[in-house]
């Protein structure tokens, strides 16, 4: 799973992330490239219209509307069918190219370092956080300093089944809001 959260837990306001941090949108792009992301459809709804279906991974939103449509994304109606159509697409392609980079010469080039594939990253909202919770193996965590002091959605609780292995630097944006990215595994 990967979210952002700030001080507090909170990921949401009103439908929106309450904060704009590029450096976070870039990392998650980096992390999540080349691999399905599950969303539940108020996620989904939340993208800005130029970004739905998020490019280079496969989209799956989950809704309890069996009759949702999310052009470019394929629709769901449980968490369950959402880990067993990843698992399938992970199972198709082991291994995912890094994303595809410009070069000088304005020519696109695919890195030649691979990474393992993930069946896939949960990406929100906190609803969907929290069921995915004991099935998920590792958790991408950004935490960001700022007060969100009229949240309406917060992040899962990372309980004692999870140990820190690794933590990055404490860094400052662009913005000027300071964040840190953690990697949690299961104990």
């Amino acid at each position: 799973m990967i979210w952002a959260e700030a001080n507090g837990g909170a990921i949401g306001r009103s439908g929106t992330m309450p904060w704009h941090l590029p450096e976070d949108l870039a990392h998650f792009k980096r992390t999540t490239w080349g691999a399905p992301v599950i969303m539940g459809r108020r996620t989904w709804e939340s993208l800005p219209n130029s970004f739905r279906p998020l490019p280079g991974r496969t989209n799956v939103v989950i809704t309890s509307d069996a009759h949702y449509e999310a052009q470019g994304a394929t629709t769901v109606t449980t968490l369950d069918e959402a880990i067993s159509l990843t698992q399938n697409l992970a199972r198709d392609a082991q291994t995912v190219a890094e994303e595809p980079r410009v070069s000088e010469a304005g020519a696109e080039t695919v890195a030649a370092e691979t990474r393992p594939r993930r069946a896939a990253w949960v990406m929100g909202g906190g609803q969907l956080y929290r069921a995915a919770m004991p099935i998920a193996d590792e958790l991408v965590v950004t935490r960001i300093d700022i007060d969100v002091d009229d949240a309406d959605t917060y992040a899962p609780e990372i309980g004692s089944e999870w140990v820190l292995a690794e933590r990055g630097s404490q860094e400052q944006s662009k913005t000027g809001l300071g964040y840190v990215f953690e990697r949690w595994v299961r104990n």
